[in-house]
């Protein structure tokens, strides 16, 4: 118990180690919200790891989530008055309350069904969010109030680094805290085997359940900040390509590892920017990178990289 304690500890301080020492070495405020991007998909991206890589349960409509908490801190203060922070914890709300009646019938789904049954949210979602243009402003999108504390205006990139970076460390340490609970135990246990799960005792329908909706409300919070970050949004946020963006993000960082979502968010948001100096061929270098990595890092970057050290350290 005394390793896991300081192993949480040790990760936690490293992550906020890097979010401190980053702005040392940003040259300008482009940085700054690149990296504010990274904390923002990662959030979001722990989020889904807690659903596929510790429940083991498919979801491929998990942007829905995202663009709920993005309409909701949108539309709250538009056309309903609300404060925008009151905004941010009623998408949250919101999204928990879809993912629990939806995940009810759903999650009895296994495999592929369960896949397709989590894309199909995803479109619903998308698809209401581009006609009901009263509300969202359509395919266009509509803009976000600036979120306001205390009379503060949370404004600008730099600004945003730290709020997103802080939003990423509370989401992490309560991630890596649940996977030494009950909770946690249990979701491993359904990841293994649900059927061995159910013998020794774990309601496997009610665990699947709270994974769910962890990872909405992740999800939720994290296109929150992305809205309040642009201070405009649209229905792209919520739509196919993004889902798969997450779970790409969570695969290729590593099923199971925290800090494998936070590398594999790292990433993605990172390496599009950095291949631009290719132009055309941008997209085609990004693709085949990330199909050599999966190939010779099948595990996912951090357990695999985590393992190939063990190993040497032991020879």
């Amino acid at each position: 118990m005394g390793a896991l304690l300081n192993q949480r500890f040790l990760t936690l301080a490293v992550l906020a180690v890097v979010i401190a020492v980053l702005p040392l070495v940003f040259p300008s405020s482009y940085y700054f919200r690149v990296a504010s991007l990274v904390w923002v998909s990662a959030l979001a991206a722990i989020g889904l790891n807690i659903l596929m890589g510790q429940a083991g349960q498919v979801s491929l409509g998990h942007a829905a989530f995202f663009g709920i908490g993005a309409y909701s801190v949108a539309i709250g203060p538009a056309h309903l008055g609300i404060p925008p922070w009151a905004a941010l914890f009623i998408g949250a709300a919101l999204s928990a309350v879809l993912a629990y009646l939806v995940g009810r019938p759903i999650l009895r789904l296994k495999g592929h069904y369960l896949a397709i049954a989590t894309l199909g949210l995803g479109v619903l979602v998308a698809l209401v969010i581009s006609t009901e243009s009263r509300w969202t402003g359509g395919p266009d999108g509509m803009p976000v109030e600036r979120l306001t504390l205390f009379g503060w205006r949370v404004s600008g990139s730099y600004t945003w680094y730290w709020v997103t970076g802080a939003l990423l460390l509370v989401g992490t340490w309560i991630a890596l805290n649940l996977d030494e609970t009950p909770t946690g135990r249990a979701f491993r246990a359904l990841h293994d085997s649900e059927v061995a799960a159910q013998v020794v005792g774990v309601d496997v329908a009610r665990f699947k359940l709270q994974a769910f909706v962890i990872a909405a409300v992740y999800a939720s919070i994290a296109g929150s900040a992305l809205a309040f970050m642009n201070g405009f949004i649209n229905p792209d946020q919520a739509g196919f390509l993004h889902s798969v963006e997450l779970v790409t993000i969570v695969v290729l960082g590593g099923l199971g590892s925290v800090v494998g979502s936070i590398v594999g968010a790292a990433v993605l948001v990172t390496l599009p920017q950095a291949l631009t100096v290719f132009h055309e061929y941008e997209h085609l270098l990004l693709g085949l990178i990330i199909i050599v990595s999966m190939i010779f890092m099948r595990s996912g970057i951090v357990p695999s990289l985590s393992g190939l050290f063990l190993r040497r350290a032991r020879a």
